[in-house]
């Protein structure tokens, strides 16, 4: 691992965050009830969310939903209508935004300059002295696989590596926070899992992290928390287990019972649901833990279980049920 520049740490690095008196970071990004309209239509409807230090908030909705036009809020490119951002309760301003780690889902890169040339450049523009930010492309480009093609023109690239440039450039500065929409977009699966560390490990040393995705196995695997928007509302809000939380629990039961093994006894199961779930597999239904094993030891008097597991929504399968309830509502 190359030295880091003097007064400056990187990726997996301890940084200095601010922290209260009980020891916890405080440091948080904060949407308060954004909102935007482009004439007639509304792109953005009250958005508000937190995402303090050192967590990783997957953004996820449809095109259109009003994901990129927050985070473009967010950056100060655009003005919203209505609401506000703070960083550690304060608005946001020019200062502030100089230490956003940024990266559009568009190429944001200049197609035709060199790849150390240009990163060293973004550098300086944060911030950073011409050794200090030489130092920090040598860096990023080594954490990120793509320290041999610092002297290729970005067009030059395949875009997998143009993605890994531009993360680059969202990181040459040490940002104090990273928003990133679509990061995982044309990566290959080794692209993906080095991209993935890296945000953790930003996240790790203190960084609040917000990116976008339609990836939403990816989502589900990487970030702590997860907000749902849909026509520039936000739909569902909460970590991975709380959006997964039913009321109704389930658990695939599956071995050698006999057809129809669960018919005459389901009466003795109240709030018990007992549905085929392919050959030699079934799905139970159950609001308590008791009344499920008293299938199972049903299911053993009649036959092998060989399969007993609960069985919980994916992100995916969220995403696709508060859309449609959203759309049913409306």
């Amino acid at each position: 691992m190359m030295a880091h520049p003097a007064g400056r740490r990187y990726s997996g690095c301890a940084r200095s965050v601010e922290t209260g008196r009980n020891g916890g970071a405080v440091s948080a990004l904060e949407i308060d009830s954004l909102t935007k309209s482009y004439g007639e239509v509304r792109a953005l409807d009250g958005v508000s969310f937190t995402v303090p230090a050192g967590e990783i908030f997957g953004f996820v909705g449809s095109n259109g939903a009003g994901k990129t036009t927050t985070m473009r809020i967010i950056l100060g490119v655009l003005n919203a209508d209505a609401g506000a951002v703070r960083w550690n309760g304060d608005s946001i301003d020019l200062k502030v935004r100089r230490r956003i780690g940024y990266m559009p889902e568009e190429r944001g890169l200049y197609p035709r300059m060199k790849v150390g040339e240009q990163l060293t450049y973004l550098a300086r523009l944060h911030g950073l002295s011409a050794t200090e930010a030489h130092r920090a492309t040598e860096h990023w480009t080594e954490v990120l696989g793509v320290d041999h093609r610092r002297g290729d023109e970005v067009e030059k690239l395949s875009l997998g590596n143009q993605q890994r440039v531009q993360l680059a450039s969202a990181l040459v500065h040490e940002p104090d926070i990273l928003v990133l929409d679509e990061p995982f977009s044309g990566l290959d699966p080794v692209a993906v899992r080095v991209m993935s560390e890296v945000l953790r490990g930003q996240a790790d040393a203190g960084v609040p992290v917000i990116f976008s995705s339609h990836q939403l196995e990816l989502v589900e695997r990487m970030c702590d928390r997860v907000g749902i928007v849909k026509d520039g509302r936000l739909v569902a809000l909460g970590s991975i287990d709380e959006l997964r939380a039913t009321e109704q629990r389930q658990w695939r039961l599956s071995g050698t019972m006999p057809a129809g093994w669960a018919d005459g006894r389901i009466a003795q199961w109240p709030g018990v649901t007992v549905e085929p779930d392919g050959p030699g597999a079934w799905l139970v239904k159950a609001e308590r833990d008791d009344a499920a094993q008293a299938v199972v030891a049903s299911a053993l008097s009649v036959g092998v279980v060989s399969e007993f597991t609960p069985v919980r929504p994916s992100l995916t399968d969220l995403f696709e049920g508060v859309v449609n309830e959203q759309e049913v509502a409306a």
